[in-house]
C-alpha cells in the first residue's frame, strides 16, 4: 500500500503543501509532484468528473507519488469509500456543521473499530488484491478524513467535531464561512472564527488549514499553527500564465 505523504507530514508536525485541481489534466499531477507539493486537492464539489475519469486520474497520482485529497460531491456511504478504493489518499467533505454528521462520515470512511466502511480489497488502494494482509488496519492508518468548517454552526460545534476519533483535521472554507458570518452581528469575525478552530484543533490534536492566496498569508497561517497550506490551482495557474504571456506579446507589439 502506498504511504500517504500528507499523513507523514502531519505526524512529523510539518506543513503539508497543497495545490488544487478541478479538471482532467494528468500533466498537472506530474508538475505538482515535480515541484514538491505533497497533496493535490481534487475538487469534485464545484467541478464535474465521472467515475471513470476519477479512476484514470488516480493512476497518475500513484505513478507520480503524490496524495489526492478528494473533495467529494456526495455523502452517500458507498460512493465515499469507493473513492478511497480507487486510490484517493483522503477525503475532504464540505459543509460539516455537526458532530453527528462528522461521526457519520467516520462510519463511511473508516474500517472498524473506528467506523463501518464496507470491506472489499480489490481496488487500487489494496493494489488490486496483491496486498491483502492487514488491509483494514493499514488502510485506516494511511488514509485521512478532513471536514470543512464553512458555517457559523460548524464554528459553534468545532470542539465537539474535533473530539471525534477518525476525524483527522479541518479545512476552513473562508469564502463560505466569511460570507455567512457577515449575515449576523452576533457571529464572530472570520479571523476570530479561525482562532476558535485553531484552538479546538490543538486541543484535540487535529490539523487544520485553509487556502492561502499569497506568501504573506502562508506565513501568517503557519504562525497560527496551520499545517494544511493550500496555494494555487489549475485555473489560477492558467490565468496567471496566460496573463503574463499576453503582457509579453503586448510589450513587443506596442
Amino acid at each position: 500500500m502506498r504511504k500517504s505523504k500528507t499523513l507523514a507530514r502531519i505526524r512529523n508536525g510539518e506543513p503539508v503543501r497543497i495545490c488544487s485541481l478541478g479538471h482532467v489534466i494528468p500533466a498537472y499531477i506530474k508538475y505538482a509532484a515535480h515541484h514538491g507539493f505533497d497533496c493535490i486537492w481534487l475538487d469534485l464539489e464545484h467541478r464535474a468528473m465521472d467515475q471513470r475519469e476519477v479512476q484514470a486520474l488516480m493512476a497518475f497520482f500513484h505513478k507520480y507519488d503524490i496524495d489526492c485529497m478528494l473533495r467529494a460531491p456526495t455523502l452517500e456511504k458507498a460512493k465515499l469509500y469507493r473513492y478511497l478504493e480507487d486510490g484517493a489518499s483522503g477525503l475532504m467533505i464540505p459543509h460539516v456543521s455537526t458532530p453527528e454528521k462528522a461521526k457519520a462520515l467516520v462510519d463511511a470512511c473508516k474500517f472498524p473499530p473506528l467506523g463501518d466502511r464496507g470491506l472489499d480489497g480489490a481496488g487500487m488502494d489494496n493494489d488490486f488484491m496483491f496486498f491483502d494482509e492487514d488491509y483494514p488496519e493499514r488502510t485506516n492508518a494511511e488514509t485521512f478524513l478532513v471536514v470543512q468548517i464553512e458555517t457559523p454552526e460548524a464554528v459553534e460545534n468545532v470542539d465537539a467535531i474535533a473530539s471525534i476519533e477518525g476525524i483527522d483535521g479541518f479545512f476552513i472554507g473562508p469564502g463560505d464561512l466569511g460570507y455567512r458570518l457577515k449575515q449576523s452581528p452576533d457571529h464572530p469575525s472570520l479571523e476570530e472564527a479561525i482562532e476558535l478552530i485553531a484552538t479546538a484543533a490543538k486541543k484535540h490534536n487535529k490539523v487544520w488549514g485553509l487556502p492561502t492566496p499569497s506568501a504573506d498569508v502562508v506565513r501568517q497561517r503557519r504562525s497560527q499553527g496551520a499545517q494544511f497550506l493550500a496555494r494555487g490551482g489549475d485555473l489560477g495557474a492558467l490565468k496567471k500564465v496566460l496573463g503574463d504571456w499576453q503582457e509579453e506579446i503586448d510589450a513587443v507589439l506596442s
